[in-house]
């Protein structure tokens, strides 16, 4: 398995930028009638990670999201980072193909 970063371009300043997972996101719960004192923390999983660019990215991630499936997945990386995990250095030349000829130099892949 190889691991690439995903970028995608600032919708405001069109540099590459990629989303990075700070802290788990904190699930808590409310009751009708009562508090609730219990906080969940979850990682988002990369699909879901993806789906935060929307409106900073150029591109819709839904699309982008796509166009990885078929040849990788979506994961977050031990640092919180965006990463596309491929099978070999093939298949990571046919995604960088495919998000080029689907999204021009909007969407990139970075060791």
């Amino acid at each position: 398995m190889i691991r690439f970063r995903l970028f995608g371009r600032c919708r405001i300043y069109h540099d590459p930028v990629s989303p990075v997972l700070k802290a788990p996101a904190q699930v808590g719960w409310q009751a009708w009638f009562r508090d609730i004192d219990l906080i969940t923390p979850r990682r988002l999983k990369g699909e879901e990670l993806l789906m935060r660019t929307r409106g900073w990215w150029t591109v819709e991630p839904a699309e982008v999201a796509e166009v990885v499936r078929p040849l990788g997945r979506l994961v977050v990386g031990d640092q919180g980072e965006l990463l596309v995990e491929l099978s070999d250095q093939e298949a990571a030349q046919a995604l960088a193909r495919a998000l080029a000829g689907r999204f021009g130099d909007q969407v990139l892949l970075a060791p």
